[in-house]
């Protein structure tokens, strides 16, 4: 038995993750009534949402109280990433709208869905988290919260002893070492998400939905292929898609099957430090991510927008769209890093247009039709792209630096 978990452990945690997939699927065409494989789905996201705020608050607060001064974190690099790939997602999803115009047949209803009334209110949401109860912020996964305390407590620590600031270290690397253990798990975790999706929702109630989901999906997957390579290669001169397809694989794919941007912060943390990339700022950037870093977000709620304007026969100028982009891309980062975050949004946008509440919360019913797959495709996209502009902001840093003494050689000659 030992040598066959030895070898079991030898294989790569994504080639595991797939074995894992595939017996998924046939377990589910072959035993469907097996309800209690589902549990070993449960059981794994359950493990990294219990585990995940704990990490974020004692790695971002042991990396500010041990930062010193002179070392750079990239984190206003990051955050510029973050904002221009969920505005250009807005955009391009408003742009491949208009190419490719979808109608709905509006008849669900969402009671106990109680959607922000404005921008405002979306704002005003994420100030609360802010200064929310440290204690509350951790029961209740509230990164926003977990961030800020760690932030202050972290700066508040930068004075302390040598001791205490290695107490801080042991115990996120503890923590780390726990996160390891519960990510070996992911192959059986996958295992049971997909048996739950095949079963639970199946793949036929989808098909009245396919265009809506070709126009969704094409747009999350131009993102991920054009749009970031280009963005990534603009900051750091090569080759980006090596980088792009490593986050994808690695983070991608399980962030497609948790469905939460929360609970996938620990398999980006273990990416980063296999990238090699600064604690210090990915640390941050990664928790931070999974809060604003909302590229497919903004494709969800811009698609599904116009896809109840193009349903009411509402014409849409060229000014409106850009809003739309902006708006799309704004709100996008107040959506909750957990599965559906980004659908309550939706009658937000529409209100941009005027279409009523009652219509706007039937296109957010669309959205939860279709979230098997949607959802699991925006987290994806999101919550990859984390580890890839933490990647490129670091990566265009070190290229920069190696460039400047050619550079002061130049001016020389």
């Amino acid at each position: 038995m030992k040598a066959i978990l030895q070898k079991w452990n030898e294989i790569s945690l994504v080639k595991r993750i797939l074995v894992g997939l595939v017996v998924g699927i046939l377990l589910a065409l072959i035993v469907p009534q097996a309800s209690g494989i589902a549990l070993l789905g449960t059981l794994f996201v359950s493990a990294l949402k219990a585990v995940a705020p704990v990490l974020v608050l004692l790695l971002v607060m042991a990396a500010i109280a041990n930062h010193q001064k002179g070392r750079q974190t990239n984190m206003k690099s990051i955050l510029v990433l973050y904002g221009i790939s969920t505005f250009l997602a807005g955009a391009s999803a408003v742009t491949a709208c208009f190419l490719f115009p979808v109608s709905l047949s509006l008849a669900g209803t969402t009671e106990g869905l109680t959607p922000p009334g404005g921008i405002i209110e979306v704002l005003k949401g994420l100030l609360l988290n802010v200064v929310d109860n440290p204690v509350s912020a951790l029961m209740n996964a509230n990164y926003i919260g977990i961030l800020a305390w760690a932030i202050l407590l972290g700066l508040a620590l930068k004075g302390a002893g040598d001791q205490t600031k290695s107490l801080l270290t042991h115990a996120s690397d503890a923590v780390s070492q726990i996160v390891k253990w519960v990510i070996q798990f992911a192959p059986f975790g996958i295992l049971g998400l997909v048996y739950e999706s095949i079963t639970v929702s199946g793949l036929e109630s989808l098909l009245d939905y396919g265009k809506l989901l070709m126009v969704l999906v094409g747009c999350m997957l131009f993102i991920a292929l054009i749009v970031n390579p280009l963005i990534v290669y603009i900051n750091i001169r090569r080759n980006p898609y090596p980088l792009v397809f490593t986050c994808l694989k690695e983070s991608g794919i399980t962030a497609f099957f948790t469905r939460s941007s929360a609970a996938n912060i620990p398999v980006n943390m273990r990416l980063s430090e296999k990238l090699g990339l600064n604690k210090d700022t990915y640390s941050v950037s990664i928790p931070l991510g999974a809060t604003i870093n909302m590229a497919g977000a903004a494709v969800t709620i811009s698609v599904l927008t116009l896809a109840a304007v193009h349903t009411l026969g509402i014409e849409v100028d060229f000014g409106t769209a850009v809003i739309l982009s902006v708006l799309s891309a704004i709100s996008a980062a107040g959506a909750s890093g957990v599965a559906g975050g980004s659908l309550l949004l939706i009658p937000l946008a529409c209100s941009l247009f005027g279409i009523s509440n009652d219509i706007a919360m039937q296109v957010v019913g669309v959205g939860f039709i279709i979230g098997v797959v949607q959802d699991s495709c925006e987290t994806a996209l999101n919550s990859s792209s984390d580890v890839l502009f933490t990647a490129t902001a670091e990566y265009a840093k070190q290229r920069k630096e190696a460039a400047l003494p050619l550079a002061n050689t130049a001016s020389l000659d």
